[in-house]
Parts: structure tokens; sequence; C-alpha cells
């Protein structure tokens, strides 16, 4: 009876690994692709439609050129293509880890994102916008 138990509660976590694990299947084939087809090159890729008609630079301009640089291993560049974009890979990482770990513990992944966390990532992503577009901010376009 002993090793009936523990296969039926090997299996819950087993299948608790099946969602962090197509996410990570997800993620890798985005930026397998990004890799692949250099965002550098025109005509890959669509313009951000906010620069093609303001000529100002949205929290996500850089994006892809960011993630290319990142997966060729040049950070400085994607640094400066996205700056916070790489804190965005960095921080999926660490949180996609942590909620591999807990789901191969059997317990459930709690994000405890309070209205104030929302907010600061908000402004956090204003801000860089805003900065990003000014004229000294230049250290920040993509």
């Amino acid at each position: 009876m002993r090793g009936v138990n523990a296969d039926t509660q090997r299996a819950p976590r087993l299948t608790g690994l099946a969602v962090p694990g197509g996410i990570l299947a997800a993620v890798a084939g985005a930026f397998a692709y990004v890799g692949t087809v250099d965002p550098n090159q025109p005509g890959h890729y669509p313009v951000c439609p906010l620069y093609r008609i303001t000529g100002l630079y949205c929290p996500g301009c850089g994006g892809l050129r960011s993630a290319h640089a990142f997966i060729h291993g040049d950070f400085l560049a994607a640094l400066q293509d996205n700056a916070m974009a790489v804190v965005g890979y960095l921080g999926f990482a660490v949180l996609w880890t942590v909620w591999v770990v807990r789901a191969a513990r059997g317990r459930p992944l709690r994000l405890g994102l309070g209205p104030v966390h929302l907010w600061t990532l908000g402004t956090l992503a204003l801000v860089f916008t805003v900065v990003r577009n000014l004229p000294f901010g230049g250290w920040l376009h993509p």
C-alpha cells in the first residue's frame, strides 16, 4: 500500500508541472524565433504603431532587438535596446523557477501583488517611457 500512496502523491505534482512547462516551451519558442529572425533587418516585424504615428518610444520599443541581443549573449546591447525588457526577462526567470520549485513540492504559486505593487510597476513603466522620450534620456533609446 505504501508504494501506491507514493505514486498517487507524485501524479498531482507532475501534473502541476505541466503548466509551467508549457509556459516555458512557449517562451523558449518565442525567444528561439526572435533569436533566428533578426529584428534589426527591416521587414521581418511590424514597426511600433505609437512610434510610427508619433515618433515616441513606448515601453516595449526595442524589446525584440533586446531579446535578440540577449539570446546572442550581447547583454550590453540588450540593455541599450530596452533595459526594462531585460529586467523583465530576469524577473520572469526568477518567478518561473520559484513556480517550478513550488509545483514540484505540491504547493501552489501565490503572488502577493496588491494594488501598491501594481501601481509601483505601472509608475516605473511610465517613468521609463517618459524619460526615454526626453532629450536627456537618449541613452534609453532603442
